[in-house]
């Protein structure tokens, strides 16, 4: 039974009378509506009936919470629903990761020059025959000039293709999805 009298949003939604043994009553108090009415929505009364029947009770609660959160996600996206916005998750933190490699690769550049640039004088005035510690002042760092900039052309990843990866096929060959 709901809260005092009153029965819970699942059964008042539902018309029906609330039992003192409801198994929404718990979950769906009478002053929320909106949860139960998304959910049974999304998965059917008699569907989260069954679930949160073969679900132990200390863990009913963290059942109902994801069956929210997923309804709420796909009344967003009826497709994809959390999968969807996990895989945008996904997509920005790998482009955050690149931007931060990018930042890292400046930042090392810069104190090698800088590095380079305190060690030229007294390396040029010094003699000697190993040809790896004669730098000229002419000469740039090798790593700057030559290599880095190919280690920093790369693109970014196409923001556009979210979901080409959940792509499936019918039994015809054809993309049930696009």
């Amino acid at each position: 039974m709901g809260t005092g009298n009153s029965p819970c949003a699942s059964c008042k939604l539902l018309r029906r009378r609330c039992a003192k043994d409801c198994v929404f009553a718990p979950y769906f108090p009478s002053d929320d509506p909106h949860k139960f009415a998304i959910v049974h929505k999304v998965f059917g009364a008699s569907n989260v009936s069954k679930m949160l029947q073969e679900i132990p009770v200390h863990q009913r609660a963290d059942a109902v919470s994801s069956l929210v959160y997923e309804a709420n996600a796909r009344g967003r996206d009826p497709v994809y629903g959390c999968v969807g916005a996990i895989s945008c998750l996904q997509n920005q933190v790998a482009q955050l990761q690149m931007q931060l490699a990018v930042a890292e690769a400046e930042i090392l550049c810069i104190q090698m020059q800088q590095r380079q640039d305190q060690h030229i004088p007294n390396l040029a005035t010094t003699t000697t025959h190993d040809p790896l510690l004669q730098i000229h002042h002419d000469d740039k760092s090798y790593f700057l000039q030559n290599n880095l900039p190919q280690l920093l052309t790369f693109t970014s990843p196409n923001t556009n293709v979210i979901y080409d990866s959940f792509k499936k096929e019918s039994l015809y060959g054809h993309d049930m999805v696009s």
